[in-house]
């Protein structure tokens, strides 16, 4: 089988550290190729080479395509070769349809004017496509996130697509969707497509990959072909890491105390849709020193419950009762929220979490400012202890305090968004999705940060997707599906196929 992208002795500098070096990496046509590496690896920098976001000039090296060497100013010379790179963090406008989001740049017109019958026609032929089955009118505020991919995807057969890039396409997922998209992909193969997939998600990476390349540090490890080498998890975790990981979960002895915080009762309503309640008569206790999980496909409502318990942040006509050590509290708005002891990570770390173009030690420092202040005056010695602090504890790697967040590999920005929650010296922590879209090295090492806070004394809530995660950190589980409470388990009786099943019980 001849190749269709050939990239030779690639190297990428930014501030004279080399994010990649000499990186070779070779794609066959009609393949679907994986591209793995823990966080700060170069992986997406590497696509992104090859996608023109860093155009010929700021890198040395070769890229060969389809035979013919390429030197791409951007992503419009890519696109018009048929490279087209679907981001981790969709491209979506959220209030406009799925049939202008899928032509936006690219707008179907006559005359300069936009042909709404035009657009409506190769939209659904699209659709079709991705297997979409959607009113193209439909916001795509109003379509969930499986979706809003599958608009990527189209929006990238309207580019008349030959290699497609994702970048962590199933990050953001529920199980259903996952296994949609990756069929998808496998279509797309039998159609003569050939896919770039950088996933953490190993499981995925063996099911449909026909090779698997491996970078570390900025250089190619090893290509593994699915013909000739036997892809097994292990041997993948071994070459990113440098080091076999023989247990994915560090093993924890929980010091488990009284009943800590109780929510009873609680329910909520939509924010825009005031008929429509996502969180139904919720109760759930937490004791200290404990981790306990919330598990439910998407729309569950887990990320609903966090978020309206933390200072009513998300919904209306809240209801219900929180009670922390005994004591009921009100708790009116975020503010309140700290203060009473409750620290919320949200899911979203670069789209509601980070502030992304300042340092980390401000990143650090943004909820916990009462902590480092006198007179409402910031003691600026003790705002930068406190990130050093943090930086050690966690083990942030980067150049120093004040390198903005932006440059930070995904598995650094979320220890950094840990960090700020735990400087407000919280007694009460929502974790939500706390490694999505990580390594596994970096996954570990937020476990132990995880029960580290336990032994503390901490109550841990942690809501996931993923069921294995649960299962290796939790001491008890809860199960949740479209609003309601279906099950509780005590880790010594949960498995996945249980949890499964009560994720999708109709109560």
């Amino acid at each position: 089988m001849s190749n269709i992208l050939e990239m030779h002795n690639i190297t990428k500098e930014f501030s004279g550290v080399k994010a990649l070096n000499n990186v070779t990496f070779t794609v066959e046509s009609g393949e679907i190729h994986a591209l793995v590496g823990e966080n700060g690896a170069g992986k997406s920098t590497l696509m992104k080479v090859l996608s023109g976001v860093y155009p010929f000039g700021e890198y040395s090296g070769d890229i060969v395509y389809k035979g013919k060497t390429s030197q791409f100013d951007g992503i419009k010379s890519s696109e018009k070769e048929g490279i087209v790179i679907i981001h981790q963090e969709l491209a979506m406008v959220p209030f406009m349809s799925i049939a202008d989001n899928i032509f936006l740049g690219n707008e179907q017109a006559k005359r300069g004017v936009i042909d709404k019958q035009l657009t409506l026609e190769k939209v659904k032929h699209l659709m079709d496509i991705v297997g979409l089955k959607e009113n193209p009118e439909t916001l795509v505020a109003n379509i969930g996130v499986g979706k809003q991919q599958l608009v990527e995807i189209a929006k990238a057969f309207s580019k008349e697509v030959k290699l497609l890039i994702l970048d962590e396409p199933t990050a953001s997922l529920n199980e259903a969707d996952s296994e949609n998209l990756l069929k998808l992909l496998l279509q797309f193969k039998q159609q003569g497509i050939t896919s770039i997939i950088i996933s953490h998600k190993l499981n995925e990476v063996i099911e449909v990959s026909d090779h698997v390349t491996i970078i570390r540090d900025g250089q190619t490890v090893e290509t593994i072909s699915k013909n000739k080498n036997e892809i097994t998890e292990n041997r993948i975790i071994k070459g990113m890491v440098g080091r076999s990981l023989e247990n994915r979960y560090p093993e924890h002895i929980s010091k488990i105390g009284n009943d800590y915080l109780e929510v009873r009762n609680w329910s909520v309503y939509h924010p825009l849709r005031a008929n429509v309640k996502v969180v139904d008569n919720v109760n759930f206790y937490v004791k200290k020193g404990e981790i306990i999980g919330f598990a439910g496909l998407m729309g569950a409502g887990r990320t609903e419950l966090a978020k309206s318990i933390f200072g009513k942040s998300y919904g209306l006509n809240i209801s219900g009762e929180i009670i922390k050590d005994g004591v009921e509290i009100n708790i009116k708005n975020t503010k309140d929220a700290i203060k009473n002891g409750f620290a919320y990570v949200t899911e979203d770390r670069k789209g509601d979490g980070l502030i992304l173009i300042d340092d980390i030690m401000h990143n650090i420092s943004i909820a916990s400012l009462e902590n480092i202040s006198k007179n409402s005056v910031i003691d600026k010695n003790k705002e930068i202890q406190q990130a050093k602090n943090y930086q050690k504890k966690l083990n942030i790697k980067s150049n120093n305090i004040f390198q903005n967040v932006e440059s930070l590999s995904g598995g650094n920005q979320q220890k950094v968004i840990l960090s700020r929650w735990i400087a407000t010296e919280p007694d009460v922590l929502f974790l939500d999705e706390p490694t999505r879209g990580i390594d596994v090295g970096s996954k570990y090492e937020i476990y132990k940060i995880i029960q580290e806070l336990s032994d503390q004394g901490k109550s841990v809530i942690v809501l996931s997707s993923e069921l294995p995660e649960l299962l290796g950190i939790c001491n008890r589980i809860y199960t949740m599906n479209e609003g309601k409470l279906t099950g509780e388990f005590d880790i010594e009786n949960a498995n996945q196929e249980k949890l499964m099943e009560y994720m999708t019980l109709k109560v």
